[in-house]
């Protein structure tokens, strides 16, 4: 096996910073795997890559630095200083990895963000693209690397309506060379890109990324590919609660959630643009999952003094026996960075593990780690777990991974 990087759509951001910091604390010994899947048991003997051996890098579309990022990180979530110092070196070592990215059809909010130059505005999709595989390549060989991953991580586009270019390769690849801007957003063009250059590619975000045209490409070229939107906080416990009233045959009135959220994503969602994609990703689960669809509604709110700390409160209201109305409550309060930073160390070295056995399409046994997992119908989270555990033991009688 050999050296793996991961790449980052949004490398300035909390997620990616805490990745990064989380690997280099790893590697120096100063943390351990808590909240890394990839660490149970099912796990062992799989070879998978070491997060203290992993090359980072990424586009982003604001300035900054990797340091600069975890300064601000660190001193949200109050995390040592001492622990910041210990790593130091290492996120500036980062820094030559970083490229500047794009902002094609992202809406305004996301473009009001961007230091883009002149030029990169001024460029056709097909140009936008291959400046995307250079920097991939890049990428791989200044680091030596056998297996790059892309994530994205980037804040969460506007939903974008489905086109017939986004049906097939051949009408996608139609629509670029065509240069039909109104019809691909970013994300698109970053996951064609990576599919382009057989980088196994990770959509975290709620955007119109993994379109069926590049789920198809992916297929063809034998790229390990999944999404879409991460599931860390509110709606991994729907995933997991909801069941609980399917299988006690308790019929689920409403369920009402209300997200305050403060950091960089919680200003993008304050567009109603923007929060729609992430609304839509929100509130699927629980039809779902139960079968039908109970009066659901999903806020989100800008709280910027929260920072990168998450609170997120659901109101349950259900009907059990002789017509009785009851109410469960619960309040998910966490630092929404430090979360999903794990969860994104599973997922590289899943999709480097993919790539190694000579996989290509969706990983559909990452089901668990999403919201609106791609080619996968089963919601309930310890379904998902089950698939995601046994593609693990299949993987180790097969010896295929070695």
């Amino acid at each position: 096996m050999g050296k793996t990087g991961v790449f980052f759509i949004g490398v300035s951001g909390y997620i990616a910073t805490a990745v990064i910091a989380g690997a280099l604390a790893i590697k120096k010994g100063l943390s351990d795997r808590t909240g890394m899947v990839t660490e149970l048991p099912p796990f062992a003997g799989l070879g998978l890559a070491e997060p203290d051996d992993m090359a980072f890098g990424g586009w982003d579309i604001r300035s900054g630095s990797p340091l600069e990022s975890a300064l601000s990180l660190f001193k949200s979530a109050g995390l040592p200083s001492e622990l910041l110092s210990a790593i130091e070196g290492g996120l500036i070592e980062v820094s030559p990895n970083i490229c500047h990215g794009i902002t094609a059809n992202c809406g305004r909010t996301i473009e009001l963000l961007s230091a883009d130059p002149p030029t990169e505005r001024a460029m056709t999709l097909g140009a936008l693209v291959r400046k995307l595989q250079k920097d991939l390549a890049g990428f791989r060989e200044r680091n030596s690397l056998d297996c790059v991953v892309v994530v994205n991580l980037a804040s969460t586009e506007p939903p974008l309506d489905a086109r017939p270019s986004h049906r097939t390769t051949d009408g996608f690849e139609e629509c670029i060379e065509e240069d039909r801007s109104d019809e691909v957003r970013a994300s698109a063009l970053y996951a064609y890109a990576a599919i382009l250059e057989r980088c196994p590619y990770v959509n975290f975000t709620p955007s119109n990324a993994l379109l069926p045209a590049l789920v198809e490409l992916a297929v063809k070229k034998g790229v390990p590919v999944m999404g879409n939107d991460g599931k860390t906080g509110e709606t991994l416990v729907k995933s997991a609660l909801a069941p609980m009233f399917l299988y006690r045959n308790l019929e689920v009135l409403s369920w009402e959630g209300v997200n305050l959220l403060g950091n960089m994503d919680g200003r993008v969602l304050s567009d109603p643009e923007n929060r729609e994609s992430k609304i839509i990703s929100k509130d699927a689960i629980l039809r779902k999952v139960l079968g039908y669809a109970p009066h659901s509604m999903v806020r989100i709110d800008y709280v910027p003094s929260l920072d990168d700390m998450k609170t997120a409160w659901n109101f349950i209201h259900f009907r059990g026996f002789l017509g009785a109305r009851m109410t469960m409550q619960f309040i998910w309060q966490g630092y929404d960075s430090l979360l999903a930073a794990p969860l994104i160390l599973d997922l590289a070295r899943l999709s480097e593990l993919a790539r190694r056995r000579g996989e290509g399409g969706p990983m559909t046994h990452l089901a668990s780690f999403f919201k609106a997992p791609v080619g996968v119908d089963e919601h309930r989270y310890f379904a998902q777990a089950e698939m995601l555990f046994r593609y693990a033991e299949k993987a180790k009688e097969s010896g295929a991974h070695t």
